[in-house]
């Protein structure tokens, strides 16, 4: 596997909490159509986690008079690390929102929040506990863990540079379109393809948010369910040629973006050389040719309403 560690000590996505008007909908939406296990609410707040994570939660969710991403949560390896990376980005002049603390959201831990480059509220933590989870079986078809998320961005080249050298996160691959010149970068700060991406947007907001399943025949299963449940599904189902990784993307009922997915290829080699894919050669976007052609209808359902949250830090 990749023997190179993220420099900064970041391991991996932990958590997207989204701020929702709609709240009572959402968490119906969550727990009994995405199928997602509420684990714990604390005043208007709801906590989500999936049966194959450790993870305490996977989905924070708040009720709240507008929508927005209230915060991205990445784990790191030691308290130590946060301590230090939280000197690293006040020294780089990132805005923190808070020094490093004992974290008062569901499993406690140790950590911080900040800025990026864009105004999204970034979480990083140590020492969260992990919660009793379980495999999987054949033919459930619920979500395993919580995959990778991605946000878009006007200036998408001046986003990954910061996560790059601030963040230490690698670049994997690019989408490119002649017209439109490179449209999405595949960022990673562990072994999977990516943890994150950034989309080229008319504004900051949530592209999407993807959650891994088994295998295929619980990924189909699971989008069969969720078609049935009358939800809007947006593209898919199909399979990607960067990351390797199946995708049916639906709306929740707050308009955000919401992925289905299995398979996410992994870097086994520290010698990656990231790949330029252009969207419209056959197969980039869909290797099995079954999902409707990427179109300009399917990216603007992912633009997202520009987010209330930039440069606001939640309350809790």
């Amino acid at each position: 596997m990749n023997t190179t560690p993220n420099e900064h000590g970041i391991t991996h996505l932990r958590h997207v909490d989204l701020a929702v008007p709609d709240f009572a909908t959402q968490r119906t939406f969550y727990k009994d159509t995405w199928g997602l296990t509420e684990v714990g609410t604390d005043g208007e707040l709801s906590y989500l986690a999936a049966e194959g994570s450790p993870e305490q939660y996977i989905v924070r969710l708040r009720r709240a008079a507008e929508k927005r991403l209230d915060l991205i949560a990445f784990g790191m390896d030691s308290t130590a690390s946060v301590d230090a990376f939280a000197q690293t980005l006040a020294g780089r002049g990132v805005q923190l929102v808070g020094e490093p603390a004992a974290l008062q959201t569901a499993g406690g831990g140790y950590g911080f929040r900040f800025f990026d480059i864009d105004g999204r509220t970034i979480e990083v933590s140590a020492d969260v506990e992990t919660r009793r989870h379980r495999p999987i079986e054949e033919r459930e078809a619920i979500p395993v863990r919580l995959s990778h998320a991605v946000m878009n961005s006007t200036d998408i080249h001046r986003t990954r540079d910061f996560y790059a050298a601030v963040l230490g996160f690698r670049l994997t691959d690019t989408l490119y379109t002649p017209h439109m010149g490179q449209v999405m970068h595949f960022m990673r700060c562990n072994d999977w393809h990516h943890s994150l991406a950034i989309a080229h947007g008319p504004h900051p907001s949530v592209h999407h948010v993807s959650f891994e399943m088994r295998g295929i025949d619980e990924y189909l299963r699971g989008t069969g369910r969720v078609l049935q449940a009358g939800t809007k599904k947006i593209w898919g189902p199909g399979r990607h040629t960067a990351g390797d990784n199946t995708f049916t993307y639906f709306l929740d009922p707050s308009g955000n973006t919401m992925e289905y997915t299995t398979a996410l290829e992994t870097i086994t080699t520290d010698e990656w050389h990231p790949t330029v894919y252009d969207v419209t050669q056959p197969g980039v976007q869909d290797q099995w040719g079954i999902a409707d052609p990427f179109s300009e209808i399917v990216a603007k359902d992912s633009f997202n309403d520009p987010d209330r949250g930039v440069f606001v830090a939640p309350p809790v």
